[in-house]
C-alpha cells in the first residue's frame, strides 16, 4: 500500500453511518443531526510525561468533553489510534482503560474497524455502545490510561491518539489529539509488494504466463508474525477458465489449489524486515483442459497480503493484468499495448515479456492504510482493501463533495491497487 491517507473526522449526517465501530452494539442508532455536532474534547497532558515503551509503564490523562449549548447532547466516545509504521495492531498491543472522574460509572473496551485500533467506552449501567448525555452548558471528565503491550510491533513507532465521537456530536475541529512517542525511536518504513512479468512461455504445447511476486520491507524493525498472501484470478465473461496456478516451492513447481476461489501462497516467515532483502515468489499460470476460453483473454491476478495471525485485515492488495491463451489458440507474439513503468517509487516493476502486462506496486506505510499504485497507463489509483483507506479516503472525498469543513489529523491505512 502507499502512504496512508488522511481520514476526515468531522462528518456530515448520513455519511457518519459508515464510520460506526463494528464493536459497538448501538451502531444502528441514527446519527446526530448537524446542529448536534457541537461538543469539544480536551485531552490533558499525560502523566508521567515521556515516551512509552513496549511492556513498560502506562500513562494517564484527563479527557474532558464540553457542551457549550443550552441543551443536552449525546456523546458516543470514539478514541482513534493512528500508528506510524506498516503493521496493523492487535487489540492487546495497546493498554487501554477508562475511569469516570466527573461522569457516570464507565466501562471501556477495544474494538477495530477496517483493521484499525480504536478505544471505546460507555456507561456501566447501560448496554455497550450507549452514549453519555453531556448536560447543557456542562461537561464530563474521565481518566484515560494508555500504554504499550509487550508485542507492540517493532516496525511501528509513534502514534497519534484522537478523542472524537462516532455519532457526529463533536464539532468540526473540536476533536483534541495527542502524539505519543514510542521508545526506542525508530525509522519507520513501509512494506512494498509488486508483480513483475518474467516471460510468456510455451512448455511443450501449453502456453503459460510466468510472473514474480516480490516483497520488500524498509525502515527499522520487523513483522512480528508471518505474512500470508492469497491470490484471486478473474477474467471477462462467465466462461469457465479452468485456471492452473503453480508456485515455485523448495526448488520445484507445485500446484496451488483454490479454496473458496482464493489461492494461498507459501507464507513469509516471522521477522521479515529490511535486512531480509527482496523476497520473490515465482508463479506460473496456464489454462487447464476444461477451459471454455477459446481465444486470447486478459487475466487479472490480485494478491492480498496480510498478517498470518492476529489482526488479519489486509495490509495491501495489488493486481496485475496479462494475456493468456488456451493451448488450442495461437500464442501472442506482439504486445497490443506498450507497458510503461509505474509512477510509484522504486522498486519499479518492468516487463521483459513480449506480451502486454499492466503492473502495480503496492506500498504500505505508517500513517494510513492505503495503497497507491501505478498501472500501464501511468495513472494512480487508490482503493481500500486494507486500511481503512477505502473507508476513510472515500469518506474524505464525500465530505469535500458535501462541503463539510474540517479534516482530521491522522492517517488511517489501507491498500489497494
Amino acid at each position: 500500500m502507499s502512504v496512508r491517507t488522511a481520514a476526515a473526522i468531522a462528518v456530515v449526517a448520513g455519511v457518519v453511518t459508515t464510520l460506526l465501530p463494528l464493536s459497538a452494539t448501538a451502531a444502528s442508532a441514527a446519527p446526530a443531526a448537524d446542529d448536534h455536532a457541537v461538543l469539544r474534547t480536551e485531552m490533558g497532558a499525560p502523566v508521567p510525561s515521556g515516551p512509552l515503551s513496549r511492556g513498560g509503564a502506562t500513562e494517564t490523562f484527563d479527557l474532558t468533553v464540553k457542551n457549550p449549548t443550552g441543551k443536552a447532547v449525546e456523546y458516543k466516545p470514539w478514541l482513534l489510534l493512528d500508528p506510524k509504521g506498516p503493521s496493523l495492531l492487535d487489540e492487546n498491543d495497546v493498554v487501554f482503560k477508562v475511569e469516570a472522574v466527573d461522569a457516570p460509572a464507565t466501562k471501556s473496551s477495544v474494538g477495530g474497524q477496517d483493521g484499525e485500533w480504536q478505544g471505546l467506552f460507555s456507561p456501566s449501567a447501560k448496554k455497550p455502545g450507549a452514549g453519555f448525555d453531556i448536560p447543557a452548558n456542562g461537561k464530563m471528565t474521565w481518566k484515560v490510561t494508555i500504554g504499550l503491550g509487550a508485542n507492540y510491533p517493532t516496525n511501528n513507532g509513534d502514534f497519534n491518539f484522537t478523542a472524537t465521537s462516532y455519532n457526529n456530536s463533536v464539532a468540526p475541529g473540536g476533536a483534541d489529539s495527542h502524539l505519543f512517542k514510542v521508545d526506542p525511536q525508530i525509522k519507520t518504513g513501509e512494506l512494498k509488494t509488486w508483480f513483475k512479468q518474467v516471460n510468456w512461455g510455451q512448455d511443450g504445447q501449453e502456453p503459460r504466463a510466468h510472473l514474480d511476486l516480490n516483497y520488500q520491507a524498509t525502515g527499522d524493525g520487523t513483522f512480528g508474525t508471518a505474512l500470508a498472501t492469497s491470490l484471486t484470478l478473474s477474467h471477462p465473461g462467465a466462461q469457465n477458465a479452468d485456471f492452473r496456478l503453480q508456485a515455485l516451492i523448495d526448488g520445484r513447481w507445485q500446484d496451488v489449489n483454490a479454496k473458496d476461489s482464493r489461492y494461498e501462497l507459501p507464507r513469509i516467515a516471522k521477522g521479515f524486515g529490511a535486512a531480509s532483502g527482496v523476497h520473490t515468489q515465482p508463479l506460473r499460470l496456464s489454462l487447464g483442459k476444461d477451459t471454455k476460453l477459446t481465444k486470447r483473454t486478459v487475466i487479472t491476478m490480485e494478491a492480498e497480503v496480510r498478517k498470518a495471525e492476529g489482526n488479519t485485515w489486509p495490509l495491501m492488495t495489488v493486481p496485475v493484468q496479462f494475456p493468456l491463451v488456451p493451448s488450442t489458440a495461437p500464442a501472442p507474439t506482439e504486445p497490443t499495448t506498450n507497458p510503461t513503468t509505474t509512477t510509484t517509487p522504486s522498486p519499479t516493476p518492468s516487463s521483459t515479456s513480449s506480451s502486454a502486462v499492466q503492473q502495480a506496486v503496492a506500498t504500505s506505510t505508517g500513517n494510513s492504510n492505503v495503497t497507491t499504485t501505478g498501472s500501464s497507463t501511468g495513472s494512480l489509483a487508490t482503493t481500500g482493501a486494507g486500511s481503512s483507506t477505502g473507508l476513510y479516503a472515500g469518506l474524505a472525498a464525500a465530505l469535500v463533495a458535501l462541503g463539510a469543513a474540517a479534516a482530521w489529523l491522522g492517517r488511517r491505512r489501507r491498500t489497494h491497487a
